[in-house]
């Protein structure tokens, strides 16, 4: 789930980007590619992953 919502940030810097979109400081293109690196990390890291060895038992 975090990497479709790092896809998803890294689409929008694109589009800010290449659409020369003028934003305030906080919403630039930079800092939505950063965004998404942090969420990147976060998904390649295992956070968000739920805890999937839990099964039933007999």
């Amino acid at each position: 789930m975090l990497g479709i919502v790092a896809a998803v940030l890294f689409f929008i810097a694109f589009l800010i980007n290449a659409a020369d979109i003028g934003t305030n400081e906080v919403f630039s293109s930079v800092n939505v590619m950063l965004l998404g690196l942090t969420v990147l990390a976060l998904h390649v890291a295992g956070v968000g992953a739920g805890w999937g060895g839990r099964g039933r038992r007999r």
